[in-house]
């Protein structure tokens, strides 16, 4: 299974489609007009290890609410990342049974990796 979870109206999840070379044989999501299931939260959460790996901290409404004073729980972070998209770290990229969250280089390449294997 390849599936990216990202957001049309983000400049940097376009460059990295575009860097990925992505074509038909993946499933995209835009999680901003099609919002992501708690099926589909659970299932990267048991790709990714937690729901805190999904997490972005990054978010304004992280820093509106101040979440950064609270002591978060997984089931905050599968709460938050639930209720507004902007909770998750994007893009997430999916590629058989491994996952890469976010946009560092790093992460990117590793994905790059995998699509070529």
């Amino acid at each position: 299974m390849k599936k990216i979870y990202y957001l049309k109206t983000c400049n940097t999840c376009l460059r990295i489609l575009k860097e990925l070379q992505v074509g038909d044989e993946f499933e995209l999501q835009d999680i901003k007009t099609q919002p992501m299931t708690v099926k589909q939260v659970e299932e990267m959460k048991d790709l990714a290890g937690s729901y805190e790996a999904l997490f972005s901290r990054r978010a304004k409404l992280y820093k509106e609410r101040d979440l950064k004073n609270e002591n978060l729980t997984e089931a905050d972070y599968k709460s938050f990342i639930l209720e507004h998209y902007t909770f998750l770290s994007r893009p997430v990229i999916l590629v058989n049974n491994a996952i890469f969250i976010g946009n560092s280089k790093k992460t990117i390449e590793a994905a790059k990796k995998a699509l070529n294997e």
